[in-house]
């Protein structure tokens, strides 16, 4: 496991240990989790991009082209 030591403004220190002792868990914790998250956004737009790079409009309209032309069901209508 790697040690980081940042500073933190005081008033985000202590709202986010206020939060992590809300939520039963460690400021550590609560850190970690929130870095976690912050990669997993930084990740999930890198996968799309790599997708839609690798896309063509001759492939989107032949998946479109597949879709059935019906109504949509009644609790699905605008």
């Amino acid at each position: 496991m790697g040690l980081i030591s940042i500073q933190l403004p005081h008033s985000l220190h202590r709202k986010a240990g206020e939060a992590a002792q809300s939520d039963g868990i460690s400021i550590d914790q609560f850190i970690a989790t929130a870095v976690a998250e912050k990669l997993s956004v930084f990740m999930t737009l890198d996968y799309l991009r790599n997708r839609a790079d690798r896309s063509s409009d001759h492939a989107f309209k032949q998946a479109l082209s597949e879709i059935p032309d019906t109504e949509p069901a009644e609790y699905d209508r605008l």
